[in-house]
């Protein structure tokens, strides 16, 4: 690994932070103590049939105009691109709803370098609060630099009414940082990535946040007050280590090759909490059992093997998955991971009923 400057860096944040019941009604006096009076709102499909009237009351009663409004329906970095050139002066940029949404919210916001205020209505993985944006560029998919958000706001009463595949999906992306963890270990003592201590402290301590509560209820409000508040310290983690290592490792890989794939993927943190499973046992990781725990007590283990992932296109996107990312050194990147990975998915108890 080429030598590196050790400099100060200088570290951005959300400076607006907001998780808890009835927060969507109050975005306005958000916007407004930040003397933001103008902004471009992108909803997800659907979304603004759900949430839409209280959340523009609450603009409107302290004067937040929406110049630009309309539906996120594509994440083409070229469709992002012309939009965001094509908006008339704002303050402020907001997304509202899922990945799509927020994603096209915020590389538009990157590109004109406002804030962006992202409003996830639910938590299934923690691209709400990532410094990156999920992108089509050239007709692939692409994670794409945007910088983290301004703000972010979850209303807790809007999460509680999002069916249960999303809290199960936030509950996989979050056992990721285990496995991701391992493998950015593994790199930098191959010195093929650079290691930030700090960052490694908050990946780990996010998962604490989440794990060492008295109720694994994914459905009682404290549980899904911490994932809420988990998931966006993942993507300051990433802000800081100026990388996604310190949540994504060999288990993202899998997904994206899933993705790329499969006729018909799952959800991002189903594949991605399976696949931690498979690399934690790749890595004789010593908090496998920790993993196989949580899945148990959450139910997450018993979605999967409810709605197992296809073993055809698993076994596709193991083969795929170490050339998905050039120069990223993983547990994958051994020569007898593929064949070690096989028989641990014929022959484990829980990846044989979670990849059929």
């Amino acid at each position: 690994m080429k030598a590196y400057d050790i400099t100060s860096k200088q570290i951005e944040i959300p400076y607006l932070l907001k998780i808890g019941n009835g927060k969507i009604k109050k975005l306005g006096k958000y916007l407004s103590d930040k003397n933001m009076k103008k902004i471009a709102l992108f909803w997800g499909e659907g979304i603004e049939n759900l949430i839409g009237a209280p959340l523009k009351a609450g603009l409107k009663n302290h004067g937040i105009e929406i110049v630009h409004e309309q539906v996120a329906s594509t994440v083409d970095i070229d469709d992002i691109t012309h939009t965001a050139f094509f908006l008339p002066p704002v303050a402020a940029i907001v997304g509202v709803g899922g990945g799509k949404a927020l994603d096209f919210a915020k590389y538009a916001a990157h590109l004109l370098k406002i804030p962006f205020i992202s409003i996830p209505t639910a938590i299934s993985n923690d691209g709400f609060s990532s410094p990156s944006s999920s992108l089509t560029v050239q007709g692939k998919r692409k994670s794409v630099k945007s910088g983290i958000p301004f703000g972010v706001v979850i209303d807790l009463e809007v999460i509680r009414n999002s069916p249960d595949v999303f809290l199960y999906s936030g509950i996989g992306d979050m056992m990721s940082k285990i496995t991701a963890m391992r493998d950015w270990q593994a790199a930098r003592d191959k010195g093929l990535a650079r290691y930030v201590d700090f960052s490694a402290i908050l990946a780990y301590n996010s998962l604490d946040i989440l794990f060492l509560k008295h109720t694994f209820d994914i459905h009682s409000e404290s549980f899904q007050r911490s994932l809420a508040s988990s998931l966006p310290m993942s993507g300051l983690a990433m802000e800081i280590a100026g990388s996604s290592r310190p949540a994504s490792g060999s288990e993202h890989l899998i997904s994206h090759a899933l993705d790329e794939t499969a006729a018909n993927p799952q959800m991002h943190g189903i594949q991605v909490g399976v696949a931690t499973y498979l690399c934690a046992l790749l890595q004789n990781n010593i908090h496998t059992e920790g993993i196989k725990f949580v899945y148990e007590q959450t139910g997450f283990l018993n979605y999967v093997q409810a709605n197992p992932l296809n073993y055809d296109d698993f076994i596709t996107a193991l083969k795929l998955a170490p050339s998905i990312k050039s120069n990223f050194y993983t547990i994958l990147s051994k020569p007898d991971s593929y064949d070690r990975a096989l028989d641990f998915i014929q022959n484990n108890s829980l990846l044989k009923t979670a990849i059929q």
